[in-house]
């Protein structure tokens, strides 16, 4: 049986413990900040093709002949690129192709730019380096795939750009990716509770530094730091707003009635001219065409 002396000295442990796990985070947070700053934000094993489509789509000029060499020169994305082009979500004229340019073609920049992303991630996924949290990343990927098709049948039911959305969604949590990546070099790492409110206090801010330096567009950035920010005041419907509303609905799937009491107060349903009635069509009657595209990402 403990003593009070010992439960004393038990609890100002804990405290001590806890706050050098808070410290320790708050050096951590520095890191991050000093790396994004600098432009320093490298992935393991990112694959150059990632980085030299992002740099082709820089060219707001650029012909599909051009992209599709680029895509071309990895098989794994180039075959991203055919099944999202083939996908039922975008393919409705049911006629499959063959040719990356035709495939390019079809399925526009932003869905060149998600296929890169999707491979680039399940890349990823795979790397030795980040073997220690493959079960974190799976599931973050399961998120992203499930939030970005979501997304997708959102923003193509409210006229907002769907492929960008669809993009917006893919990358909305690739911050949590980057602070787990980086994060096992540090003692919080085996601190459940002390890590998890690290991704869930930094991760929106940390993915935005991360998509802005990776050359996506403003507004794509813009969705993935302010998702989370209910209360946001915007003149009209937006990306950011789709993406609010599809992280929302990715938490509710399976028990749908339970999101009618949580939707109350967030700015971006009503925007989208969204009530509980709309939002369950999408999650069930759509459900076909959202494992489409989940299925097309690489899930």
């Amino acid at each position: 049986m403990s003593t009070p002396h010992n439960a004393y000295q038990a609890a100002q442990q804990a405290q001590m413990t806890a706050a050098s796990d808070h410290a320790a985070a708050f050096a951590f947070v520095g890191e991050l900040a000093q790396e994004v700053s600098t432009g320093k934000v490298e992935l393991p094993s990112f694959p150059d093709v990632a980085v030299r489509v992002r740099k082709v789509l820089a060219d707001e000029h650029v012909s599909n002949d051009q992209i599709a060499r680029v895509v071309g020169s990895e098989a794994g994305l180039a075959a991203r690129v055919f099944t999202l082009a083939n996908s039922a979500a975008l393919n409705r004229s049911g006629r499959p192709v063959s040719d990356l340019k035709t495939a390019v073609n079809r399925i526009g920049h932003n869905n060149v730019r998600t296929a890169a992303v999707s491979f680039a991630i399940a890349q990823l996924r795979k790397a030795g380096e980040l073997k220690h949290i493959s079960k974190e990343l799976e599931g973050l990927w399961q998120e992203a795939t499930t939030v970005a098709a979501l997304a997708y049948a959102v923003a193509s039911r409210t006229s907002v750009n769907a492929d960008e959305s669809m993009l917006a969604g893919l990358l909305h949590n690739v911050g949590k990716i980057y602070i787990l990546a980086r994060a096992h070099k540090h003692p919080f790492f085996k601190e459940p509770a002390t890590l998890q409110q690290l991704l869930r206090d930094w991760h929106a801010n940390v993915g935005k530094a991360i998509v802005e330096n990776w050359g996506f567009p403003d507004h794509i950035a813009e969705a993935i730091g302010e998702h989370e920010n209910i209360e946001r005041v915007n003149d009209e419907r937006d990306v950011t707003d789709v993406l609010t509303v599809a992280v929302m609905m990715a938490g509710f799937f399976g028990h749908e009635a339970d999101l009618e009491l949580n939707m109350q107060g967030v700015k971006s349903f009503w925007r989208l001219g969204l009530d509980n009635q709309k939002c369950v069509h999408v999650m069930r009657d759509c459900a076909e065409e959202i494992s489409a595209l989940r299925t097309a990402l690489g899930d």
